[in-house]
């Protein structure tokens, strides 16, 4: 809501509150479009401001009131500065072969994190992003060195582990950085050669770092990230006991932003269906020590949500299901449904 001089206010503009004149007659009521009698009606009992509807007003959903907020617009401005910052140290780092300051990353990490209230607000912002066809590689690996800090700290690693898993996230995928961006962003399935191609991205970005003097964990990880814990990763087929610990949280931290980033050939998925695409393979493929808590963290954090059913409902998360984190339990009116069991409604977008 906004308050307005009454001289410029416009018909089709919509009253945000009841409208009283000084003896308290109701003058015109709450969300009337405004014509021009109610203009010449309030000028008449010398209403001097006029309380306007904003776009604040109409918004219906988390996404569309979240972006509105000032919180969210003084988060993306600092966001895209140091964005633009992390760029041009990487940038520096490839083509003139400048080193790359361990200290200068971290400080670009607290700029961002300082601008919220917490990691989990850090996480919410960033889902609530729109993506940049020029900054899109850039702008993955600068999410992923704020979201390893997120999960670091939910991980209850120490300080120094949680710095190191940061740097990690900043720089394990800096190899896509000089593929093509065609290649990395093709809507479409890749064919056996570019997939084959886009897989070298990980000993590209080693050969980037391996010379460097930053922490052996970060190097591992620009090599390791797409290991997995049964063996079915690449490059070089790891098995759980061959992979870096901090290669195996990033390769958690890779996925997850992905499926929580908007590309500008679909839209990010919700929490609850990125629970679920990690609890179909994720046991297997990722340590369960790593991804148990931060599946569960993730899934607290929106008790008392409201959702949209794919039936189009709209519920409450009221209770988590500990053995099927993505399929809660909704409170629909005065019924209560366990997705757990009625597997064939599900969620299907965050209110």
């Amino acid at each position: 809501m906004k308050l307005m001089a009454l001289m410029a206010v416009q018909p089709g503009m919509i009253v945000a509150e009841n409208i009283y004149s000084f003896d308290n007659k109701l003058l015109v009521h709450k969300n009337t479009v405004l014509e021009s009698m109610h203009l010449k009606k309030l000028n008449a009992y010398s209403i001097v401001a006029v309380p306007i509807k904003d776009a604040k007003d109409f918004a219906t959903t988390h996404f569309e009131k979240l972006r509105l907020s000032e919180e969210f617009q003084k988060f993306e401005r600092i966001y895209k500065n140091n964005l633009n910052i992390f760029k041009l140290l990487i940038s520096n780092f490839i083509q003139k072969k400048s080193k790359i300051s361990a200290e200068s990353i971290l400080q670009l990490h607290s700029n961002v994190r300082n601008s919220v209230k917490n990691g989990d607000q850090l996480l919410d912002m960033l889902y609530n992003m729109l993506p940049s066809e020029d900054d899109m590689t850039y702008a993955h690996c600068f999410n992923a060195g704020l979201i390893s800090n997120v999960f670091g700290t939910w991980l209850c690693l120490s300080k120094n582990d949680i710095e190191t898993l940061t740097l990690c996230g900043f720089l394990y995928d800096i190899g896509k950085i000089v593929m093509p961006v065609e290649l990395i962003w093709k809507p479409d399935k890749l064919t056996e050669f570019e997939y084959n191609y886009m897989k070298t991205h990980t000993t590209i970005g080693y050969d980037l770092l391996k010379d460097s003097d930053l922490n052996i964990h970060v190097i591992n990880s620009s090599l390791m990230h797409h290991e997995r814990c049964d063996g079915s990763g690449y490059p070089a087929k790891l098995d759980d006991g061959q992979i870096d610990f901090f290669a195996k949280c990033i390769g958690i931290v890779d996925s997850y932003e992905a499926m929580t980033s908007a590309r500008v050939y679909r839209s990010s998925m919700n929490p609850f269906q990125v629970i679920d695409n990690f609890e179909k393979t994720g046991y297997i493929k990722y340590c369960a020590l790593i991804i148990t808590p931060i599946l569960e963290k993730i899934a607290n954090n929106h008790l008392g949500s409201t959702v949209r059913l794919s039936d189009d409902t709209i519920g409450e998360v009221i209770m988590i299901n500990k053995n099927a984190l993505a399929f809660p339990m909704i409170k629909v009116g005065n019924q209560v449904l366990d997705l757990s069991v009625q597997k064939n409604v599900y969620i299907v977008n965050m209110l």
